[in-house]
């Protein structure tokens, strides 16, 4: 089960959780260095505007081979919001401290904040179809003609999609920082040095495969007859 991260103080009615904390600090940094890379852009780029533009080329690519170039290029910062969010609150996970300070909680190990990605992203499947084929085509696209055992089964399957890498990305982080707690308290010295290192890659392929899957619903949101 997932464990709850304990209220640190309220506001208003909203209460505020080690885990908002770690977003507002993951939020205030991604904004910070996105305002040192775009401030002063060169023709001859410096060391942080040349890893911007080539994080934004490998991006683009990547998402092109989905949902073609028009739709990456339209779409960019949709898909590229999602994947510097999960990546930077997985990695998040690998700095001291992270899950046993109260302020200090990776974000994509909460239910409640993978649930809150998997909302964002029904509309953004949504709001894409209807904004590129209208409502009449888009809705005639969605529920072709077919038994109405059927029909209420694809409506099932548009919200079981999103949540569904809701909880995949959960149970992937979740999983993969108590097996880490669990061989440093077996293993203290060497074995959970390999995890932290294996992480790096498992942390990246889950920011990729949640906004790979993401990519693949747009596109078939968006594809024509």
């Amino acid at each position: 089960m997932e464990e709850t991260a304990k209220v640190l103080f309220s506001i208003g009615p909203l209460e505020v959780t080690g885990t908002v904390t770690t977003m507002w600090g993951i939020i205030l940094v991604l904004t910070l260095l996105s305002w040192l890379a775009t401030r002063k852009l060169k023709e001859v780029p410096g060391p942080l505007q040349n890893l911007a533009e080539m994080a934004v080329s490998k991006l683009q690519n990547y998402y092109a081979g989905t949902l073609g170039k028009k739709y990456a290029e339209k779409y960019f910062p949709i898909f590229a919001t999602f994947f510097i969010f999960i990546i930077v609150s997985n990695y998040s996970g690998l700095l001291p401290g992270a899950g046993h300070l109260d302020g200090f909680h990776v974000p994509t190990a909460s239910l409640s904040v993978t649930a809150g990605l998997a909302v964002i992203a029904f509309f953004t499947i949504h709001v894409i179809g209807l904004r590129e084929k209208g409502a009449g085509k888009y809705f005639k696209h969605v529920f072709k003609a077919m038994p109405l055992p059927l029909f209420f089964l694809v409506i099932i399957e548009q919200f079981v999609r999103p949540f569904s890498l809701a909880l995949r990305l959960f149970g992937n982080l979740y999983g993969e920082e108590s097996v880490t707690e669990n061989l440093y308290n077996i293993f203290p010295i060497l074995v959970p040095l390999v995890m932290q290192v294996l992480s790096l890659l498992f942390c990246l392929i889950q920011a990729l495969v949640f906004t790979m899957l993401l990519s693949i619903y747009v596109s078939e949101a968006v594809e024509e007859e």
